[in-house]
């Protein structure tokens, strides 16, 4: 079930040529492919690129329709061979997953597909996590481009933009007989817009005639010697190709503007960011009409010399908006910049500058100054280009070369008002980590490994990528190293060794099936590990939006589901294994953890802690409850609550879990100052933290309650009975409270 459906959304993927279509990016991206007759679609869940793989999943009919293969990939390196199909045939093919990372995982098959080059136009859609928003380590995958000669695309954040650079994609493939990635950043994914669509195309080839009738082209296999050839090819024939593509199809776009000496280059997913920051500096308008000309590179790779040379050429000096590091386009438009001799129209002698220190640019000895080329000087040297840090960048160039008065004296400067704060934010600001949601499955294993560390003391814990990874921040502060998705049990490697304690490795269910089954479990058979495994089943790929996976129990009508982990794992050799089918039981799953790390039984152990991701239950289960009590069916719900009066103030309870829910009040006794916990109306009623309290013998302060929606005869008469007992019970106290009195 995942975390947004598109079934509503997906009804205007069927507009025709000439109508409007308004939606989101990712809507935008999957009606582009479309209109251009693709004819499979591969893609791995993540972020920022998760909702593409949902509408795809809800657009199956609309796939069908026009003969469009969809593959939910178990892995981004099973997504980017599915484009195998397009090396040989006219196929036009489109995958899609999260970047650096998920071309990582993917780079065996990208760079056999790069070495190789395609027939048919072939897309690689990444979702660029990069930047303040990101779930991942901060790297682009514009190095990935370079290194294996794959164009990059990185169009204006607006849905006519996005949709023209999905089809120029696969046109320049076709031209270039290369794969192209089209790269989305975050906020690029979720833009809202429209544009005018196009009729939807049905390719005029597809898989089955390709099975039909098989090609074979040896010289396109990446096997020595053609692999020699291959590189040569890349260099002297595709490249070229490209670059009069790019050139004659004008992908890269000139804004013209009034001041002749200056000129801006941005990469296309900057541009917003730049024209707000003219606007604000006074020297662009609300519609992005700039006095300033910009160059904006929609490609970021391969970089087109003759335009460079050509926006350049007469200019005093140009500022380059790249964002992050290395400064890959920098350091290129230097070079092409020096060869090319350009020189102003006054004679200046070769100009260039590489990162010159703030305030200048390094000019060319002797001689008057040519134009300057300006980047990391000015704007930071590494992370995300926000509107502040391009405002600040551009304010600072335009100030060094006149255009604009100093902040402190220009009238054109927005307004700001100033705040006396006497220490930095981050020491007023209380740090609020990410955490797991309210009722979590996950909560617990973590609490039941605090109590089972009382015992037998702290164990080398290897996490993993997903919702557990939040164990390491406070209040559990579990886990010492993570490398990567499914990489759990196989970062505890090294720890394979004789020693009175065991190891701990987390994985989660999306991690098992990505790559963890070989990786991790299978690894530690072969190598006759001796350390824990905890494969976190929660029945979903949750951290990527509650996507179903093989393990998962509800049926799929486009899916097979329903494979236990337990079977796998045996499979590979597993005999140690156990599986606690209620993660909330706290307790029980301490047990097992004791049992695991204590056994004599030698070889790896594995234990599967099952319980279904609380936010998609909830997901799941609140239309029903809701349609239920419409329908004035009976419904029960069930909360628990902190009984003040009993309450220690001890707040174990709240160490042990972490639950948004749990929170703390002013103590109701006069006499006492200490506050005491209390549970709050987002309780779900999962119970860990009375489990909790109860595995850990801590208080008895924890009640259950049960709210009746529609109650019955039966219902009221009870409530009426218990009402009528304990108020009786209440009066007989007061009188005994009163006697005692005097």
């Amino acid at each position: 079930m995942a975390e947004r459906s598109f079934v509503e959304e997906v009804k205007k993927l069927r507009l025709g040529a000439g109508a409007v279509f308004r939606g989101e990016g990712i809507l935008a991206v999957t009606k582009a492919l479309l209109e251009s007759g693709v004819s499979y679609v591969a893609g791995y869940q993540g972020a920022p690129i998760s909702h593409l793989m949902d509408v795809l999943a809800d657009a199956q009919d609309i796939l069908v329709e026009h003969g469009i293969r969809f593959e939910n990939s178990a892995s981004e390196a099973t997504a980017a061979a599915t484009l195998a199909a397009s090396v040989n045939y006219p196929l036009r093919g489109a995958v899609t997953f999260k970047g650096p990372v998920g071309v990582n995982v993917a780079s065996d098959a990208l760079a056999n597909l790069a070495s190789g080059g395609v027939t048919g136009g072939a897309l690689v859609i990444v979702g660029e996590d990069y930047g303040e928003g990101s779930s991942i380590m901060q790297e682009r995958t514009h190095a990935f481009a370079m290194k294996s000669q794959m164009w990059l695309l990185d169009p204006r954040p607006n849905l006519p933009s996005i949709v023209a650079a999905v089809k120029q994609g696969f046109e320049l493939s076709e031209a270039s007989h290369t794969p192209v990635m089209l790269m989305l950043r975050i906020r690029a994914c979720h833009v809202h817009g429209h544009f005018t669509s196009s009729a939807n195309r049905t390719a005029s080839y597809t898989p089955s005639d390709a099975l039909e009738a098989p090609r074979r082209d040896v010289a396109r296999i990446a096997l020595p010697p053609a692999t020699y050839l291959h590189e040569q090819e890349k260099v002297n024939e595709r490249w070229p190709a490209a670059l009069r593509f790019i050139e004659a199809r004008g992908l890269n776009e000139f804004f013209a503007g009034s001041d002749g000496e200056l000129g801006i280059i941005v990469q296309g997913g900057n541009y917003n960011a730049l024209v707000r920051a003219l606007e604000r500096l006074g020297l662009a308008d609300v519609y992005g009409r700039s006095t300033i000309p910009l160059y904006v590179m929609n490609v970021a790779y391969p970089v087109v010399p003759a335009e460079v040379t050509r926006f350049c050429a007469g200019k005093k000096a140009v500022l380059l908006v790249e964002e992050g590091q290395p400064n890959f386009i920098e350091q290129n438009l230097a070079t092409i910049l020096r060869q090319a001799d350009l020189r102003t129209e006054t004679g200046a002698p070769t100009l260039t500058s590489f990162a010159a220190p703030r305030g200048g640019a390094q000019r060319p000895s002797g001689g008057r100054a040519g134009t300057a080329l300006h980047g990391k000087d000015f704007l930071a040297p590494a992370g995300e280009y926000t509107g502040a840090e391009v405002l600040k960048g551009t304010r600072a160039f335009l100030e060094h070369y006149g255009r604009i008065e100093p902040e402190a004296k220009s009238v054109k400067a927005p307004r700001v008002i100033a705040l006396t704060i006497d220490k930095p934010l981050s020491e007023v600001v209380q740090a609020r980590p990410p955490g797991f949601c309210t009722g979590c499955p996950e909560r617990p294993i973590f609490s039941a490994m605090k109590l089972v560390e009382r015992e037998l003391g702290p164990h080398h814990v290897s996490a993993d990528i997903g919702c557990h990874l939040f164990s390491i921040l406070p209040p559990f502060h579990i886990g010492n190293t993570t490398m990567g998705y499914g990489l759990g049990t196989a970062g505890a490697s090294a720890f394979n060794t004789p020693s009175p304690k065991r190891a701990i490795s987390m994985m989660g269910d999306g991690g098992f099936w990505h790559n963890g089954l070989t990786s991790g479990i299978a690894n530690a058979v072969f190598n006759r590990s001796d350390n824990l495994t905890i494969v976190v089943d929660n029945n979903y790929t949750s951290a990527t939006g509650g996507q179903d996976l093989l393990s998962s129990k509800g049926a799929n009508p486009t899916r097979s589901t329903g494979h236990a982990i337990e079977k796998a794992v045996r499979g590979v050799g597993v005999d140690w294994v156990r599986t606690i089918r209620r993660t909330y039981d706290v307790a029980g799953m301490r047990d097992a953890l004791r049992e695991a790390l204590t056994s004599k039984d030698k070889g790896p152990k594995v234990l599967i802690a099952q319980s279904e991701c609380q936010l998609n239950r909830q997901r799941r289960i609140k239309p029903l409850v809701k349609a239920a009590v419409a329908r004035g069916e009976r419904v029960v719900r069930e909360r628990f609550g902190v009984d003040a009066d009993t309450c220690t103030g001890d707040h174990s309870c709240i160490r042990l879990s972490g639950c948004p829910s749990l929170s703390i009040k002013a103590n109701p006794d006069p006499l006492r100052t200490d506050p005491v916990a209390t549970v709050l109306d987002s309780c779900v009623g999962c119970g860990v933290c009375g489990e909790v309290s109860h595995a850990a013998v801590l208080c008895p302060s924890f009640y259950k309650a049960r709210i009746v929606s529609n109650p019955s005869a039966w219902d009221r008469l009870a409530q009426r009975l218990r009402g009528g007992v304990i108020g009786w019970l209440q009066r007989r106290d007061a009188r005994a409270r009163a006697r005692l009195a005097f």
